[in-house]
C-alpha cells in the first residue's frame, strides 16, 4: 500500500509598501493627493485641454458669461479665464513648490551648521533666525517685495526669506540631538572633518521632521505668492497668475462673478490638496504612530 506525502510550498508573499498601506488608509489625504496630481495634469496638458492663448485680447467677447464656448466665462479683454486658470497653475504651484523647497534647503544646511558648531556660530545665526521671526511673515514678505520690486522673482526671494527661520529651527533642534549620537562621536574620533559629518551623517538623518513642513508649507506658499499677487507685488499683467486674476476680477464681483470666482476656488482647492498631503505625510512619519 503505497501513501502519497503532499508538500506544500510555501508561497512568497508579495512586498508590502507600509508608505502607501498607511497612505490608502487615510481618505482626506487620497482626496487631497487626487485634487493636486488633477490639477498638475490639467496645468501639464493645457495645450490640449485648450486652444485658446492666455494673454490674447478678444475686446469683443469681454465680459462673456460661462458657457459652451468659454466654460469660465471671459475677463474684462475677452481673454478665455479657464485658459488662464490653467497656465496659471504652472506659475502658482510652481513658485510655491520651488519656494519651500530653496527654503527648506538652505533652511536646513544652515540650521545644521548651527547646531553642530555651536558657540558664537550658533548664536548669531539663532539671532538673525530670531530678528525675522519678531515680524509677522505676511508683513515681512510685503515689505521685502516692495524693497526689491514688484515682480514674481522678487516675490519669490521675499517668500523664501520669511518661509527659512523655520528650517533652520527644525535641522538645530534635531542637530543638537544627532551630534551626541555615538556614530557622530566616533567619526569625529576618527578624524572626519566637519563639513562631512554634517553632510553624511547629520542632514540624512535630520531631514524627516524638514520634509513634514515643506509638505505642509507648500499650500501656505501659494497663498503668499497669491497674496503679493493680489496687492501687485508678484506676477504683473498679463502673466496668467491667480492672485493678479482675484486682484482685478474682485472689482467686478457683482456683475461679473465668474471673473474672480474660478480663480478663487482653484486656489482654495489647490492650497486644500497640499494641506491634506502634509497632515498626511505628517501622521504617516510620526514615530507615534509606527508603532
Amino acid at each position: 500500500m503505497s501513501t502519497e506525502v503532499v508538500v506544500q510550498v510555501p508561497q512568497k508573499r508579495k512586498a508590502v509598501n507600509p508608505f502607501w498601506f498607511k497612505l490608502k488608509k487615510n481618505p482626506l489625504t487620497l482626496a487631497g493627493l487626487s485634487v493636486i496630481v488633477l490639477i498638475l495634469l490639467a496645468s501639464v496638458f493645457a495645450p490640449l485641454i485648450t486652444s485658446y492663448d492666455p494673454t490674447k485680447i478678444n475686446i469683443i467677447e469681454r465680459f462673456g458669461a460661462p458657457s459652451a464656448k468659454h466654460w469660465f466665462g471671459t475677463d474684462e479683454v475677452g481673454r478665455d479665464i479657464f485658459t488662464r486658470i490653467l497656465y496659471g497653475a504652472r506659475l502658482s504651484l510652481g513658485v510655491g513648490v520651488a519656494v519651500v523647497l530653496g527654503a527648506g534647503f538652505f533652511g536646513t544646511l544652515i540650521g545644521a551648521i548651527s547646531g553642530y558648531f555651536g558657540g558664537r556660530v550658533d548664536q548669531a545665526i539663532m539671532r538673525a533666525m530670531d530678528m525675522i521671526l519678531a515680524f509677522p511673515s505676511l508683513v515681512l514678505a510685503m515689505a521685502v517685495a516692495a524693497t526689491l520690486g514688484p515682480n514674481l522673482q522678487n516675490a519669490m526671494i521675499a517668500i523664501a526669506i520669511v518661509k527659512i527661520p523655520v528650517y533652520v529651527r527644525l535641522a538645530r533642534a534635531e542637530t543638537l540631538v544627532l551630534r551626541e549620537k555615538l556614530y557622530v562621536q566616533a567619526a569625529i574620533t576618527f578624524g572626519l572633518s566637519s563639513w562631512r559629518i554634517i553632510f553624511k551623517h547629520i542632514i540624512p538623518n535630520a531631514i524627516s521632521p524638514v520634509v513634514i513642513q515643506v509638505t505642509l508649507d507648500i499650500g501656505d506658499a501659494i497663498l503668499v505668492v497669491a497674496t503679493l499677487g493680489f496687492l501687485g507685488l508678484g506676477a504683473q499683467p498679463p502673466t496668467p497668475e491667480w492672485g493678479a486674476m482675484i486682484s482685478i476680477g474682485w472689482k467686478y464681483l457683482l456683475d461679473y462673478w465668474w471673473y474672480p470666482t474660478f480663480p478663487g476656488l482653484a486656489l482654495f482647492l489647490a492650497s486644500c490638496g497640499f494641506n491634506l498631503i502634509g497632515d498626511g505625510i505628517r501622521d504617516i512619519l510620526d514615530p507615534k504612530n509606527n508603532r
